[in-house]
This record gives C-alpha cells, structure tokens and sequence, in this order.
C-alpha cells in the first residue's frame, strides 16, 4: 500500500525532467557568474552566511548540506533574454533553474528543476538563494528532493565511490518550449567530498547455499558467482536498502535463494501491490470454472449501479476486463494525490467497495484504452469473486491455487468487510512467490494439473493496455501484470512482472527460462524500483544470462 508521502514523491520524480547528454554545461563562465558557496551548518538554527561556508564533506557523517548563492539579477531577467517573446507567466510556465551536478570532472545528472517549484518571488525578486539539500530527516523541500534524485536515482551514490572526491554544482536558466534552451552560467561551486569505507560483515558476502526442503528440485547449473558477490557486498553495503530476498528459478529449478537483514526462507514478506496480480489469477480461475462468466462481464452484474453516488450510462459499460488493466475510466488514480480515488482515502472509508462505486467517471477516458493505476477497482474485483465463488475469495484461493501448488504458509489483509484484499493485501513466502511466478512461466499448469488455461496466462502476460497515457515510456499494462524490457550487452530481454510498494517483484522472462523474484521494504522510498533495476542490469541478470 502507498503512502501520501510516496504518492507525492512519484510525481515529483515524473514531473522533474532529466537530460542527461540534452543539455551539457560548455558555456563558459561569463563575468556575471556567480560563486556557490556549501555548508554544513544546520540551517533550522543558523543563519547560512559566506562565513559559515564549507570546503569539504563527509558523506556519511555529516548531517547537513546546503548551498547558497546571491545572483546579479532575479532569474525571470534570465530567462527573458531565453526568450523575449513571452511574457512573465509564460516564462514561468516554461522554465527555471537547471542543475549540473558534476563528480570528479563527469557530469553524473542535470535537472531542469520543474517549473512549479519554488515560490514566484524566489525568481521574481529573489536574488540571495539558499537551498538545503541533505538533511538528517526528509523535509518538505523541493531541494532535499533534488538531492534524493541525484543520489539515488540518478548515479550519485555510484560516483560517491569509497575516497575523495570534489562535486561541482554549476545553475543555469533554462526553458523548455519545442526545444530546450538553456542559458549561461548564472552561479557554480565545488566542495571536496569524503566517502569513508564501510565495515561490513564479510561472511554477508559469499553466495548463500541453498539449504534442504525447498520443494523445488536444485538447479546444477552455473552462475557467475563473482558478480552475485559483489552485488551481495553492495546489499551489505546499504547501497541496496532493505532488500529482503533474492530467488532465481532456471527451467524450472531453484538456481538462486538468498536473504538479507534478518530473513528467512519462511519469513512471510509484505509485498504489497505484488498481490494485485493474485487477483486476476483468481478471476481467471474462477472463469476458467464457469463460476464467472469471462471478463468481458460488466460491473452492472454485479452492482446495482444506480444505488450508488455519481451514477452516469458510463458506468454501465465498466467491465471486468477494464478493472484488471487498470483502465476502467473512474475517477481514480493512486498517482495524484488531489484524485478523488486513491487507495489512501479508500482505505480512510468503512466500506472499501462503496467508497469505490460511489466514485465518479473520468468524462474525457475512454473505458479499456486509457490507463491509471487505481488500486480501489481491484478491491472490487476481490469483492466480485468473493460474491462469486463457493466459500468466499479466501477459500476458494485456498483451495484452488494455493493448496495445489503446496503453499500452506501464507497470510490475509482483510477489508472492513472481512473480505481478503486484492489491492495488496498477501503474504507469502519469498520461495512461494517464485512459484506463483512459475505457474505462468508453465502457461498456468502446475505438477500435472492446469490450474489456469493457457489462453488466460497468454491474455495476462500480453500488452493489453498503453501506459504511454500515464507517462511510462514504452510501458504496456496485461492483466494486473506490467510489462518491459531489460537491455544487457546490447540484447533486448522482454519481462511480465508484479510490483509492490519497497521494492518487490516477480519477474516472468519471455523467451529465457528464467523467474526471478526480489523481496525488499524500502516502501516509500524514492530508489526503490530503481535499486531492482540496476541489481538486474548490472548483476542478476549477467550472473545468470552470460553462464
């Protein structure tokens, strides 16, 4: 489950603008640039002066980082000379300071900070600017954002290697109309940057040996056990934050099984919005058993519509299909906090489905085209197959897909209704998500019995849904499953997958015979899905494709 906390930083992270290679830093100082001075002081109690400016740092000791810098004049003055066509608002509307944040000579990220950060007098009037950046805790401050950004996302703390190291940071203005222009220099600085060695415990480095009683059969095949030891290192490192577990299956065999920070084979993990795709397996079941119709079944079946706040004709044509690609056209989406539909307001609700139905449609969506992640309609699909189905949603699981596949150890969140949710609501075992991923690796059979139809698994994995619409590049919606590429050496890798909040994730590879899952909780935070990321490119995935 999401956070309002997190659902802001997403948008922050969507709305920024990288330009890595669009927009280097060649312009030559001119005799208007400006000295940026960094400093440690902690800015809630001291006054940032030149006085109190700092020439070095040490990464993991102190607390704070600021910089600040007194321009010659306000940054709208700049930004006309970019265009002096436009008018004040239109200016504004289009751009502000960019950021080059430079290690050892390599620009690592360039940010043209989104133009609704900041006051209007900040580049209006302001010519003295003085911005905090690392903090002991997070602050609710475009800069520490920015930071996070450069740190985390976008290579900061892989230029930060063990040793010193000297960070430029050099502010331009920028505007961003057709094409991008950015202006000269209006301010830069530099400080000397220490990364002292972290001690770790060496026995976290060695791969892990599968231990006996798995259920699964032990792969004799090799990986490159040099390249898991490293990313091991970096797990033990912090680099990595909160991953929990690592599980490869390769043809059907257990190649890989390793655990971190305390866990186990048998820890239960909270994988949060993972579970949603449990929810379409469980209406493919529950189709597959002529229990519900097929998923072109609309929502009116199942509700009486008109009961419900916010009735329109549009709502009629909701179907199930719709709900399970995340483009049923109600006013919902878990990535905007102003929206009517999130899941933190459905959960603030006593009655999850009401809450759900009640809610106004999107007037200009189209049902089954436009995509947004709404977490509260698959709440009402687990409603939908719990109605449906003999015994209930958390029965019917129970006995026709979890008892087949021998996965015994699990555990339920219940809605206020006691009704097991399907937004993100189960826990397994890392070992058993790896077999729920496997499942449809095997087109849905399972020992010899075909617990889903082929054709289902086929439809689920498919790209039913763009999510060009929501601003993902090249990004495709199945049946509550997403789906990408990963590109190593050159070669393009297609993957369905399941992903939760922290980090989480089952991996179902296309044309390699791989499964792959990864259990973390760093929920909430920013590097989460981009930490996975990397761990695949630059480890996994090579440790095992190249062998």
């Amino acid at each position: 489950m999401k956070s309002n906390c997190f659902l802001a930083l997403v948008i922050c992270l969507f709305i920024s603008c990288k330009n890595h290679g669009q927009s280097k830093p060649t312009n030559p100082p001119s005799n208007e640039t400006k000295k940026l001075y960094f400093s440690k002081v902690d800015f809630t109690k001291t006054k940032i002066t030149t006085d109190n400016s700092s020439s070095n740092f040490n990464l993991h000791k102190d607390k704070f980082l600021s910089i600040h810098f007194t321009l010659d004049k306000p940054l709208i003055q700049s930004l006309q000379l970019l265009d002096p066509t436009l008018s004040e608002d239109e200016l504004l509307s289009k751009g502000n300071f960019q950021f080059s944040y430079i290690v050892d000579g390599n620009i690592i990220y360039v940010e043209n900070l989104n133009t609704g950060a900041g006051p209007k007098t900040r580049k209006t009037e302001k010519l003295r600017q003085v911005l905090p950046l690392v903090t002991p805790e997070q602050i609710d401050w475009w800069g520490w954002f920015m930071w996070q950004r450069f740190m985390k996302i976008n290579g900061g703390q892989d230029a930060f290697t063990e040793g010193n190291h000297t960070l430029n940071i050099e502010i331009r203005p920028y505007l961003k109309g057709d094409v991008l222009k950015v202006g000269p220099l209006l301010a830069k600085g530099n400080i000397a940057v220490e990364v002292p060695k972290i001690d770790i415990d060496e026995n976290l480095v060695p791969v892990q040996k599968i231990q006996s009683n798995s259920s699964w059969e032990i792969s004799k095949d090799n990986f490159d056990t040099i390249k898991i030891e490293a990313l091991n290192r970096k797990i033990a490192e912090g680099r990595f934050g909160s991953i929990n577990g690592i599980v490869v299956i390769k043809d059907g065999k257990l190649l890989l099984e390793e655990y971190f920070n305390g866990e186990k084979r048998n820890s239960l993990h909270d994988v949060r919005s993972v579970g949603k795709s449990f929810a379409s397996t469980i209406m493919g079941i529950a189709i597959k058993e002529k229990v519900i119709k097929n998923e072109n079944a609309l929502l009116k079946d199942f509700y009486d519509l008109k009961s419900y706040k916010n009735y329109s004709a549009k709502k009629d044509a909701v179907t199930l299909k719709s709900l399970l690609t995340m483009s049923s056209a109600f006013l919902g989406n878990d990535d905007d906090d102003n929206s009517p539909g999130t899941e933190y307001k459905m959960q603030s609700s006593d009655d999850w489905v009401k809450f759900t139905l009640d809610l106004p449609m999107h007037k200009d969506k189209v049902i089954g085209k436009d995509y947004n992640y709404f977490t509260a309609g698959v709440g009402v699909l687990g409603d939908i197959i719990h109605k449906s189905v003999p015994d209930g949603l958390a029965s019917y699981a129970d006995k026709k897909l979890f008892s087949p596949m021998g996965i015994t150890n699990y555990k339920w969140q219940y809605t206020p209704q006691n009704i097991a949710y399907m937004g993100g609501g189960v826990r397994l075992r890392a070992i058993d998500f790896a077999k729920y991923g496997q499942l449809y690796k095997n087109n849905g059979l399972w020992n010899g019995t075909q617990i889903l139809t082929k054709a289902w698994v086929e439809k689920s994995l498919a790209k039913q849904v763009s999510q060009a619409y929501a601003g993902i590049e090249n990004g495709y919606y199945g049946y509550l499953f997403w789906n990408k590429i990963y590109t190593i050496n050159n070669k393009d890798y297609e993957v369905s997958f399941c992903t939760g909040n922290g980090g989480n994730k089952i991996f179902v590879f296309k044309d390699i015979p791989f499964v792959i899952v990864i259990t973390a909780s760093a929920y909430n935070q920013p590097d989460s899905h981009a930490n996975v990321d990397t761990m695949m490119i630059d480890y996994i995935l090579p440790s095992i494709i190249e062998k």
